[in-house]
């Protein structure tokens, strides 16, 4: 199995050479040696390859692009910040409901302690 590493910096082609898995095994025996080989074929010097085909667009395409980009980004930025702040408004409420429902019941408990008191302390007259 061959594997060709291209990079494509500026108007320059930069091959790699490539690793070949070598038929002999490394001296421990389990792991095998590889031996670096030239590429096949070489490209002409000038010859530029793209990183993908709809990578090569004209400035305007790049901009439109680009703002295409940044509105879906802020699109889903809005969405997702009104998600958070649905989330904090239910959390705040379900909050709120217990606070309310501990309030009751802590005065139930005052309540009924001061009741056991009265009802325990020994009365004098």
């Amino acid at each position: 199995m061959q594997k060709t590493v291209m990079a494509v910096t500026g108007d320059e082609t930069d091959e790699e050479t490539e690793l070949a898995p070598s038929h002999m095994t490394a001296a421990t025996g389990d792991m095998p040696t590889y031996q670096i080989r030239a590429p096949p074929t070489s490209l002409p010097q000038g010859v530029v390859v793209a990183a993908s085909p709809g990578s090569l667009h004209s400035p305007q395409q790049l901009a439109e692009e680009a703002t295409r980009k940044r509105e879906l980004r802020l699109m889903k930025n809005r969405e997702a910040a009104k998600e958070c702040r649905r989330r904090k408004k239910e959390y705040v409420k379900c909050l709120e409901s217990r606070v309310a429902v501990l309030e009751v019941q802590n005065k139930k408990l005052i309540e009924e302690l001061e009741t056991l008191k009265d009802i325990c302390s020994p009365k004098t007259d």
